[in-house]
């Protein structure tokens, strides 16, 4: 956690307020942070690739605090906002959006990070005096006076009154109820585990590197400061930024979380027909980079936004370009003769529930109507990839969500295949195989540290 003692990350290079009262001088971190949750928060932006670019002319203290206080503040985000709401004593849509993003901040630097309170105080006011108005700060004044009263346990406390069990630990944990009842689903157990996943799933992890096999190896990127990954073959974590190792920069590797790498060993260590193989929802490329570097032949990645399939083709710009093929499709409106394809991956869709580590604000836009329409797009899809599939040969039905109607509930209303033990094709993972079917892997943020990645291997017959 960056150390912020004082309230003056880039103290040393304050700005004035441009037009909003009296001069406040604000330091250039925290206005970085204000500009980085609007655009995450108004614009939809995601909250990685936009600290990307808003860290990029900071220093490394400065980045680094940014980091930490956008990243903490998107991930607890709903559980600050029943905060706020309750030291107010009035609902957040009464408040101008700007308004709502300084308190939040002012929230983590209170209850997370190493700020005085004095400092989160002052800090939250100058900030709203100067990017929203003097007209405000009074107000700001008084809330994070009223937030910094209490711990944010107390807070939790105070809200948990007539809350059930699971909604209790959502909230202490940031997450929206929903999910953690989708989770416990998931998980068939009691919520002592859920309480273990919801803290795994707030850990950041650090990146994990992957090779493009053929291509580089692991011990590339052991000599670029990585640690091999625990069991794939292909992969190694390493703090900071990917784009300093050599073989990423020139797309002989790539950044992709061990579970993904997981499930495409699996599918590829299942037996297949010869074929070529198509990778159905190809987009951004990571999977496709790594089939291509399996493929015994021809590579088909088909991805239906033009923009993706531009990032599909970068990921395998290392690759010879005769060995693949990359399409612009629709995955419901197959681009290809029926039965075409010896292995057909389809990596679906969905909520994004897996990867909650990873994309700290996504768990609070999804929400259950979301659901229905994802799940129904998803069952098309599979009907794709089983037609495209040769008989006898094998669909690899992949989501990055635990949530029981996106994995099992899909796979189980599949005609025309037979499920099989894709567990057994990993046996150096343990506990790899899904609660609601020993058939399927579904791997796990506090079991296995990757993301929660389901995978299902499916015959033709």
């Amino acid at each position: 956690m960056p150390d912020r003692r004082a309230g003056g990350a880039g103290r040393n290079r304050p700005a004035r307020s441009a037009g909003h009262g009296r001069d406040r001088r604000v330091d250039r971190a925290r206005r970085v942070a204000l500009d980085a949750m609007r655009r995450i928060t108004a614009e939809g932006g995601y909250a990685n690739l936009v600290l990307g670019e808003v860290t990029a002319g900071l220093d490394k203290r400065d980045a680094g605090f940014v980091i930490e206080l956008v990243s903490g503040t998107c991930r607890m985000q709903g559980s600050y906002d029943a905060v706020i709401e309750q030291a107010a004593g009035r609902k957040l849509s009464t408040l101008q959006p700007a308004v709502v993003n300084v308190l939040r901040l002012a929230c983590h630097q209170l209850f997370a990070m190493r700020v005085p309170d004095h400092a989160a105080v002052g800090s939250s006011v100058d900030l709203a005096g100067a990017c929203v108005g003097e007209r405000v700060t009074g107000l700001v004044n008084a809330i994070v006076r009223r937030l910094a009263a209490r711990d944010l346990g107390a807070w939790f406390d105070e809200l948990s009154d007539g809350l059930a069990p699971r909604e209790v630990l959502a909230l202490r944990h940031g997450h929206p109820a929903w999910v953690a009842d989708a989770f416990a689903d998931a998980l068939v157990s009691g919520d002592d585990e859920l309480e273990r996943l919801l803290a795994a799933d707030n850990e950041p992890p650090v990146p994990m590197l992957v090779v493009r096999p053929g291509l580089a190896g692991v011990d590339d990127l052991v000599r670029a400061g990585g640690v091999p990954a625990r069991w794939s073959p292909w992969g190694a974590s390493r703090p900071g930024n990917p784009a300093e190792v050599p073989e990423v920069v020139d797309g002989r590797a790539g950044v992709q979380d061990e579970g993904s790498q997981l499930v495409i060993e699996a599918a590829t260590r299942a037996n297949s027909p010869d074929g070529p193989w198509l990778d159905l929802c190809a987009g951004p490329g990571g999977k496709s980079a790594l089939l291509r570097g399996l493929a015994p032949g021809l590579l088909v990645s088909s991805e239906v936004q033009p923009h993706r399939a531009g990032l599909v083709a970068k990921a395998l710009r290392a690759f010879p370009r005769t060995g693949h093929q990359v399409l612009v499709a629709d995955a419901t409106a197959p681009a290809w003769r029926p039965s075409a394809f010896g292995l057909v991956v389809a990596d679906v869709p969905c909520t994004g529930l897996g990867a909650l580590r990873r994309r700290p604000e996504s768990r609070w836009r999804r929400d259950p109507a979301s659901l229905a329409e994802l799940t129904a797009l998803q069952r098309r899809i599979l009907d794709t990839a089983i037609a495209s599939v040769a008989r006898g040969g094998l669909v690899a039905y992949i989501t990055c969500s635990p949530h029981p109607d996106e994995t099992v509930g899909i796979v189980r209303q599949a005609s025309g295949v037979e499920i099989e033990d894709a567990p057994a094709l990993l046996p150096e993972v343990p506990d790899a195989a899904s609660r609601l079917d020993e058939r399927c892997i579904q791997l796990w943020p506090h079991l296995h540290g990757t993301d929660a990645m389901f995978c299902a291997l499916l015959r033709r017959v």
